[in-house]
């Protein structure tokens, strides 16, 4: 995967158009410490409350937090809800197109919470009357040439009765329509570009879980029996897969704790939705998606992520050990040109690291500490033989390179050395790496280190660290030898 985090800079020039079914979310909140007298239920103490546009105007919101431009159609009554929905939305950044009819009921959810859990849910909502969505689908007919994107938000309140005239109608104006059903007829969604059901949608709708192979034929035998492209199904602490007639990616589920799922799917099709009208590849909008959501579901309600959010997420998650990403030297590049904007502490250190016994641990946890990430520089094989002689390296670069990359202290490995011109020395690499501290061990001193006269001339410092006695690569050849 070729992705730059420094490209989250584009998202403003997203545009995407919103429509379905909008709703006020109302949250009470507060501690509770005994059971009901009137009833085995318990007593919440209600501290604050808190309103948030919800439904599809989550959707929006979300859209406007990654900085893209969201506008939102949908149905509100002509009630103290609706208007209160509305000036959310301008607090939101999010334009509105709300259709407020006298004859219906904004749709509102209230929640109770304590201690970060959700107690209990009131709904106050009424299914709108398909001429009340005819006369949603008109408006939507005047504004959808002013969008990329499309993401039809439904929550089965009717908002989206004519959901195949508005795909329509937004496909023969040339816009991606992405679609959160809430159906398990998938056909009534025919056309759309992308569909994001979760499991329980999925089984609904004929999908079989059973196994990966199952999961892959039931999806693709339903994208081709409703008309549909592409399947980006969220698959709870499974993670997500992004499922076409060709191919398929699985993203692996990016949360440690789980707070509270409220508004989770809304993040997952904005994301997904702003990326690609920022001119994201699928596969790199898919796998940001899915690392907004992990971010998302660790906070209380329906929330939203920054750009800084899943930027670092993305810098953090690129860089990992669990990732089995393994970037190239210019990627690498970018990754810590990035860590260093977010204003981390970049140590550098080199060496040929040919048989990693405890020394090299020992030294190279001793860099790390010397700031927030460890940058090592490897020795490429032919520059380990000219240093060494013939019979080294005992390990080949990518062996090196592996297992130097497992250990918890180190960051990024860039190899080094390839001809002969670069004279065997990171001199090169470390002035495209620019690290606030260069590290070195054993007995050199800071005048004899290469490098330091570029780090120190950049405001950084060089550090020499001390050797564990007694080993060494040399002398664990020379012990095997006998």
């Amino acid at each position: 995967m070729m992705f730059d985090p420094a490209r989250l800079d584009q998202l403003s020039n997203a545009s995407v158009l919103v429509i379905g079914d909008v709703m006020l979310d109302r949250y009470f909140i507060g501690d509770t410490n005994r059971i009901s007298p009137e009833a085995p239920v318990p007593v919440v103490r209600i501290g604050h409350t808190e309103d948030r546009a919800g439904g599809a105007a989550n959707v929006a919101r979300n859209i406007a937090h990654l900085d893209g431009k969201a506008s939102l159609l949908g149905i509100i009554g002509n009630d103290s809800d609706g208007r209160l929905l509305q000036d959310l939305l301008v607090q939101e950044k999010v334009h509105s197109e709300l259709l407020s009819l006298n004859d219906a009921r904004t749709i509102s959810k209230t929640r109770i919470l304590s201690r970060h859990q959700q107690m209990v849910r009131l709904d106050m909502e009424d299914t709108f009357a398909e001429s009340q969505s005819e006369q949603l689908s008109e408006h939507f007919t005047r504004l959808v040439q002013q969008y990329d994107t499309v993401i039809l938000s439904d929550y089965a309140k009717g908002t989206l009765a004519s959901v195949r005239k508005l795909i329509d109608t937004a496909r023969a104006a040339g816009k991606r329509v992405l679609v959160d059903p809430k159906t398990k007829d998938f056909s009534k969604y025919r056309g759309a570009t992308i569909i994001t059901p979760n499991l329980t949608e999925f089984r609904a709708a004929g999908g079989d879980d059973s196994s990966e192979e199952a999961m892959l034929a039931s999806a693709r035998n339903i994208l081709n029996t409703a008309g549909i492209e592409i399947m980006l199904l969220t698959r709870s602490e499974q993670g997500m897969s992004l499922i076409t007639p060709d191919e398929h990616h699985h993203f692996p589920a990016e949360v440690l704790e789980v707070s509270d799922v409220t508004g989770a799917g809304d993040t997952v099709i904005a994301t997904l939705g702003t990326l690609l009208s920022a001119g994201f590849e699928l596969s790199d909008a898919a796998w940001l998606a899915n690392l907004a959501a992990g971010i998302v579901v660790a906070k209380l309600g329906a929330a939203t992520v920054s750009p800084e959010e899943l930027a670092a997420k993305a810098s953090h998650q690129l860089s990992s050990k669990n990732s089995g990403y393994h970037p190239s030297t210019e990627q690498s590049l970018l990754h810590i040109d990035y860590a260093r904007q977010q204003g981390e502490r970049i140590v550098f250190t080199n060496g040929c690291f040919d048989i990693l016994h405890a020394g090299h641990v020992r030294y190279l946890a001793q860099a790390r500490a010397l700031g927030d990430r460890l940058v090592v520089g490897l020795n490429s094989d032919a520059s380990v033989r000219r240093l060494k002689g013939d019979e080294r390296p005992v390990n080949n670069l990518e062996d090196r390179m592996e297992v130097l990359a497992a250990l918890a202290c180190v960051d990024w490995v860039i190899p080094f050395g390839d001809t002969q011109e670069e004279n065997d020395t990171p001199e090169q690499l470390i002035r495209r790496v620019q690290p606030q501290v260069l590290a070195k061990g054993g007995d050199y001193t800071v005048d004899t280190v290469v490098g330091a006269d570029f780090v120190q001339e950049n405001g950084g410092e060089v550090a020499i660290l001390p050797t564990l006695e007694g080993r060494s690569t040399t002398g664990l050849i020379d012990k095997v030898r006998g």
